[in-house]
């Protein structure tokens, strides 16, 4: 792909990529743990975790020996949200170079979207208290459509959204997951280092562009 690269519009997944969310994770991973009598999980770990939505991490903090049960994943899954309603946004941070990247994307007149696994009754107030919510013109999170990523439809409805064609439409994100739903939408794809990926290393899958943060992201495009 040659740079700089011509893009209207810029989507961005969000835990991992924007923000460091695992503090506050792991913190309501292990209230339900210890609510349900089960060993509690390091930050390392459900770092490991994060990256295809609650019940995804959910079910990775129970496993052991045996496949958890519906019920108690039902069970799990309500007391997980109850503690993460209490601990979301207390730790969580932004990563370096996140502000200086989206000033310097909305600058540039682009259009800018997150697009998330994480459900969207902490997607929203998680951007507010992180101040990310007046950059963006669209957000799309886990439970908002019948798919998420790495199914395409999120980037596809974001796009429809801002008015822009998913093939001029930059995906950037911090794994496999947003590779995967980016090529499937038709977008080009960035991702950044330092992110989640479930513990695997993001440069071993086919990104468009490895960048060390938003703003090293920024300044490879340029408006449609």
């Amino acid at each position: 792909m040659r740079f700089p690269l011509r893009v209207g519009s810029v989507t961005l997944d969000l835990d991992g990529t924007l923000l460091d969310t695992v503090p506050d994770l792991a913190e309501a991973a292990n209230a339900m743990l210890r609510e349900l009598g089960r060993p509690q999980r390091s930050e390392d770990e459900i770092r490991r975790f994060v990256g295809r939505g609650i019940p995804n991490l959910v079910k990775r903090c129970l496993s052991g020996d045996a496949e958890p049960s519906a019920a108690l994943l039902e069970q799990a899954n309500a007391a997980f949200r109850r503690h993460y309603a209490v601990s979301n946004g207390r730790r969580t941070r932004a990563y370096p170079g996140v502000m200086e990247g989206l000033e310097r994307m909305r600058a540039m007149g682009l259009k800018l979207g997150c697009v998330t696994n994480k459900a969207a009754a902490f997607t929203e107030p998680l951007l507010a208290v992180c101040g990310l919510a007046d950059y963006l013109q669209v957000v799309v999170s886990g439970d908002s459509l019948p798919e998420k990523k790495p199914h395409p439809l999120p980037l596809l409805f974001a796009c429809e959204r801002m008015g822009v064609h998913p093939s001029q439409n930059l995906h950037i994100g911090d794994s496999r997951h947003d590779v995967s739903a980016a090529r499937a939408a038709g977008c080009p794809v960035f991702c950044v280092p330092y992110g989640y990926n479930e513990g695997e290393d993001v440069r071993e899958v086919d990104c468009d562009a490895i960048v060390s943060n938003l703003m090293d992201a920024a300044l490879r495009i340029v408006t449609a």
